[in-house]
């Protein structure tokens, strides 16, 4: 009787945790992916080097390549953020590092919106190469970069990704970021080959300053949210 009883109340249960909080780890999921790939780095001006030169799927491959490193260190600062979630479950500890992920995106706009990715650009060689090998050169430069990482810890702190103890949650959740990430280099390849023969340096510098003022008002509207309670995060 009582197991029959533990059935039907996870039964009854099962719908509102399959929409409130599946689908709320999806989408931050997706917004963490395309935050952590849209800055134009290193990777994202050789994604749009090679979609130029080489072809729109070979810069998609770049992409994909950049995705699997990114995840590795997703993977990294979510193993590291969930040893101090017990710290966070504090109301006010929470706010004050939400507020702090919200500041960290908003500096990260500031210098994506202020940067000239072509500065140090060089025009990528006639040699194609192999869809792996272009992929794997982009997984290492990628990999380079540490600082990734504190991109990842604004965006999860702020979005409170992590969730100890729900391990189906968290996989989901780092599916979402590849898929996410995979959709914004597939959306850049396509845009970069539609206009190829209309694009020139100022279109990276454009791209750059539009994708930097979107971070920007984005950061303004959660940190505003964060400070006047606009927001209310559950764990």
């Amino acid at each position: 009787m009582l197991l029959s009883q533990k059935i039907v109340n996870f039964a009854i249960r099962m719908p509102f945790y399959f929409d409130i909080n599946i689908l709320d780890t999806i989408f931050k999921g997706l917004m963490i992916g395309i935050l952590a790939s849209a800055p134009m780095g290193p990777v994202g001006i050789l994604c749009v080097q090679r979609t130029l030169n080489k072809g729109r799927w070979f810069g998609f491959v770049t992409g994909l390549g950049a995705t699997a490193s990114d995840l590795i260190y997703a993977v990294i600062t979510g193993v590291g953020m969930s040893f101090v979630m017990d710290l966070v479950n504090n109301a006010q500890n929470r706010f004050i590092l939400q507020v702090t992920g919200s500041i960290m995106l908003l500096i990260f706009g500031i210098i994506s919106f202020r940067s000239n990715p072509t500065k140090n650009m060089h025009k990528s060689g006639t040699v194609k190469g192999s869809y792996v090998h272009n992929a794997v050169t982009a997984f290492f430069v990628t990999l380079s970069n540490p600082l990734i990482i504190l991109l990842f810890m604004a965006c999860f702190a702020q979005m409170a990704f992590i969730i100890p103890d729900h391990p189906f949650l968290m996989l989901t959740g780092y599916l979402s970021i590849i898929g996410g990430a995979v959709l914004w280099w597939f959306g850049l390849t396509w845009l970069i080959d539609q206009i190829r023969m209309k694009f020139e340096d100022y279109g990276i510098v454009l791209i750059n300053k539009i994708i930097g003022s979107i971070v920007i008002l984005v950061s303004i509207i959660v940190l505003m949210g964060t400070v006047f309670n606009l927001f209310t995060i559950h764990y």
